[in-house]
């Protein structure tokens, strides 16, 4: 064996390193482990297992037990300055930027000393000339990173000890003095500081917890805990405390919110369980109580399978009381509301999809919740859910089929309409006289045709039948199958042409029947069940070109020239009279008077015309733009200026009319201006011919019976204008607001304030990147946006020659520092002289604490203060004061 390891000593004496490696190995360990060659090109010395174990004497047998080697695995180390090894104290020094990875941890620091005789690495800071300490150790072990100023570590035991560590769970941050590291799953901790601010050395508030026992990823249990505020202590804190830790979702109580309102009391609001049922949907459970006896039930549910879909199921529920029984102002009303959303992901089935959108309830429910202020959809007046699967089968022709279920409902009227379900069949649209890879040219290549299906189920009710069995008994169903063929073709090289005809069959399970009823002397109309059809067709056909003319100023000009597009459109519509379909009643007793109707009447796709028509309509669109001289541009280059996107108008002319034969000309325009920042919509409807007394147009022009030439019976014009700091400089990172539960996607109507959660912010920003935003408290550069929207409506169809509506709305952010914003949504109404809906918003970031103030100072006066900590973890430690309208029931 001797004669081995003198050869191999030998060979290696060549290398320095090696040598002083191989004679501290010889003398400490044997012939069990060697540090072997340190790599050039990564600095890194590794320690393996001996080759020499591989060798074995056969002629001589060693009976003694060999000791198990202190180094479980490689050991690869390495230094920016030094690495040191010391065969009397049994150390290795590195120093400078010194790195140890062996087994499952991983340590960085400034200067690592390991001990292998004793076991031990410690590892520590590095002290600059100035004094000031650097490169602090970095210590991972698995998941588990602690950042400490110090750390002595066993490699056996794998228990530590740990000076000012800092460590990271979910948005729990932690600074202890002293941390004692018992095994891989647990720590004992003294003097420790528990924040969710980002700054951990020096943080806006911690809690100051003396003794600690922390087991990662599962929980945190404290002894004596205080709050302290700006390194003041606060008599704020608890005896202990509790504070599970897991990456998954974890079960447990959700603490309620107390307060007070006038017409309900004291109550106890949105306090219930959370259930994690598994990593891919939850559920929430949560309550209100009121010492009137309302209540309050809400189930929040969300769900997602990765790469397949996602959703969020909400159900409401309130049981409101005003005032007490025996009282003239006692009222009782029951509220709910369900909302659905699901979303389906592109790539998991391109030939099918499911999506969903519900929102529905009773109409009042928002307009009377006591547990949400949302202004937008208090003012919204409709609430529409829609849930549809389609599926595509790529056949030739191809298919498409598609089921849907909608739902539209007006919260004023409480008109409920609903289709349960709605069917729809397709096939691809058919060339008969092209070959499959030809040029489709010419009137007969073009002829083409398709196939639609549609079936629906329609249901009209109110609010209060909803769910119940009387609104099925009046619900309508039928299908209608279209077939549509059409041609397109060219004459005169420039004018396009299109022809079509349609035909369409319908069958009804719902008809009428009207009887004069002479008991009662009346009409009566009377539902009938079962399957009847109809049939019709028509013919459409058109002629429309381009034509393009340019007005040119020269090229000295700052507009160098206008550009103007028309596209005019000649339309021929023939349907013919369907009266077959037709019946006579009585109008009265006498026998004599008898009216027309069809049974057809009020079905769900319309009703065969009993009138010819014969028609031709006459469309004109118009757009404007110049080319402007680009003053900026060093080249001398032009740019395009958009003056008007479109301008159209529009009249029709019935060949068939006895009298009128002119419609009205409808009118229409928009534009966009400043930089596409305001948008210009404006319609008006110009008739030619007057009316009478009560209103009703007459065959005769308006000039002649001493007005203009044309009337105006309706206009309206709407001007939205969106402007911000970022269009002065770069665009900032903010996200578009988004209203859960309905309203308006701007800040008109206010921004909605969720009563459940107040920690969010009344700005709806997202928060940016802390490398990205500097955490200053001023700034030079003050982020802001402004929106204005001005709307007027002028009627004059009886000749009342008035403003029906005129009102100029306004909202607005600014951001006076980084952490300090302020908002605003107000407005004018003209015709009723009076400040429309008015709300202030104020929002205070301090960083790991946010606090809000929202004010609607006119009208229902209402505000809000909130001042607590953002992160989740610590939600129930805030305060909030509100003063919500008294909800009318």
């Amino acid at each position: 064996m001797s004669q081995i390891f003198t050869k191999i000593l030998l060979k290696a004496l060549h290398n320095k390193l090696i040598h002083i490696v191989f004679s501290v190995i010889f003398l400490t360990l044997g012939t069990t482990f060697v540090f072997s060659q340190k790599n050039p090109t990564t600095n890194t010395v590794t320690l393996t297992k001996s080759e020499f174990e591989k060798v074995k004497d056969s002629t001589k047998i060693d009976t003694i037990k060999k000791k198990k080697p202190f180094l479980d695995g490689v050991v690869n180390m390495k230094a920016k300055v030094y690495e040191k090894l010391d065969q009397k104290k049994k150390t290795v020094t590195l120093h400078d930027e010194a790195e140890i990875y062996y087994t499952d941890f991983e340590l960085k620091a400034g200067r690592i000393v390991l001990d292998y005789e004793k076991n031990l690495v410690y590892a520590g800071r590095l002290k600059d000339s100035a004094g000031n300490y650097y490169q602090r150790p970095v210590f991972k072990q698995g998941q588990s990173i602690i950042e400490p100023d110090s750390i002595i570590f066993h490699t056996k035991s794998k228990r530590a000890k740990v000076w000012n560590s800092r460590t990271k769970q979910d948005e729990l941050y932690i600074k202890a003095e002293i941390s004692k590291k018992e095994n891989d799953s647990v720590y004992f901790m003294k003097n420790a500081r528990m924040t969710t601010s980002k700054n951990i050395d020096e943080p806006e508030y911690y809690f100051l917890v003396r003794k600690v026992k922390f087991v990662p990823k599962k929980k945190v249990v404290a002894g004596l805990t205080n709050m302290v505020i700006m390194d003041v202590p606060t008599p704020i804190g608890l005896p202990f405390a509790y504070f599970p830790m897991s990456e998954k979702n974890t079960s447990g109580f959700i603490m309620p919110t107390p307060g007070q309102n006038n017409r309900q009391g004291y109550f106890l609001q949105n306090g219930g369980y959370y259930f994690a049922l598994s990593d891919h949907y939850d559920l929430a459970v949560l309550g209100d109580y009121y010492t009137n006896g309302s209540y309050g039930l809400r189930l929040e549910s969300n769900y997602v399978k990765r790469y397949n879909f996602n959703g969020r199921l909400n159900f409401r529920f309130e049981n409101n009381i005003t005032s007490e029984k025996g009282f003239p102002d006692y009222l009782k009303s029951k509220q709910y509301n369900i909302q659905w959303s699901h979303a389906q992901d592109a790539k998991a089935s391109p030939n099918s999809r499911f999506s969903a959108s519900v929102n529905l309830g009773s109409s009042q429910y928002f307009r009377q919740s006591v547990n949400m202020n949302n202004v937008g959809s208090r003012l919204n007046n409709n609430l529409s859910s829609s849930v549809s699967f389609s599926k595509t089968f790529n056949s030739i022709p191809q298919v498409n089929l598609s089921v849907s279920a909608t739902h539209s409902q007006n919260t004023n009227t409480k008109v409920i309409n609903m289709t349960l379900p709605t069917f729809q069949a397709s096939v691809d649209r058919v060339f008969p006289f092209a070959s499959k890879d030809g040029i489709k040219k010419g009137i007969i290549k073009n002829i083409n045709f398709q196939y639609n299906l549609r079936g629906e189920n329609r249901i009209q009710t109110n609010d209060s039948l909803f769910f119940t069995s009387q609104m099925f008994k009046d619900a309508k169903s039928g299908f209608q199958h279209t077939i549509p063929i059409s041609t397109n073709f060219k004459i005169f090289k420039y004018f396009s042409v299109t022809a079509s005809t349609t035909y369409n069959e319908t069958w009804v399970m719902n008809t009428i029947r009207k009887r004069f009823n002479s008991t009662d002397n009346k009409v009566e109309t009377t539902n009938v069940n079962g399957f009847e059809a109809f049939r019709t067709y028509n013919f459409n056909a058109g002629i429309g070109t381009t034509i393009y003319g340019t007005f040119n100023f020269g090229e000295d000009k700052k507009i160098q020239a206008i550009r103007h597009v028309m596209r005019p459109n000649i339309g021929y519509g023939y349907t013919p009279n369907f009266n077959q379909y037709f019946e006579k009643y009585a109008l009265d007793a006498t026998g004599v008077n008898f009216g027309d109707y069809t049974k057809f009447e009020g079905g769900i796709f319309g009703a065969p015309a009993n009138n010819f028509s014969n028609s031709m309509n006459f469309s004109l669109s118009n757009t404007f733009e110049a080319k402007v001289r680009d003053d900026k541009s060093s080249k001398e280059e032009t740019k395009k200026v958009m003056l008007l996107n479109n301008l159209n108008l529009g009249v029709r002319y019935d060949i068939a009319a006895d009298s009128l034969k002119w419609s009205e000309i409808s009118l229409s325009g928009s534009t966009q201006l400043f930089k596409q920042k305001m948008n210009v919509n404006f319609a008006a409807i110009l008739d030619a011919f007057a009316i009478d007394n009560s209103g009703r147009r007459i065959d005769k022009l308006n000039i002649d019976n001493g007005g203009s030439l044309l009337r105006i019976p309706r206009a309206n014009m709407t001007i939205n204008y969106n402007f911000s700091s970022s269009d002065f400089g770069p665009k900032s990172k903010e996200s578009q607001q988004n209203i859960q539960n309905g309203g308006t996607n701007d800040d008109l109507f206010g921004r909605s304030v969720d009563l459940s959660d107040s920690r969010q912010s009344l700005f709806d920003k997202d928060k940016e990147d802390e490398s990205e935003k500097k955490l200053e408290w001023f700034s030079y550069k003050i982020p802001w946006d402004l929106r204005f929207a001005y709307s007027v409506t002028y009627n004059n169809t009886n000749r009342q020659n008035e403003i029906q509506s005129h009102s100029l709305m306004a909202s607005g952010n600014i951001e006076l520092a980084p952490r300090w914003k302020v908002g605003f949504s107000s407005g004018y109404d003209f015709k009723q002289k009076g400040v429309t809906f008015t709300q202030l918003r104020f929002e205070r970031d301090l960083e790991s604490w946010r606090m809000s103030f929202n004010w609607v100072p006119f009208g229902t006066n209402t505000w809000g203060f909130f001042i607590g900590i953002s992160s989740s973890i610590f939600s129930d430690i805030k305060y909030e004061k509100r003063q919500l309208p008294d909800r009318v029931f």
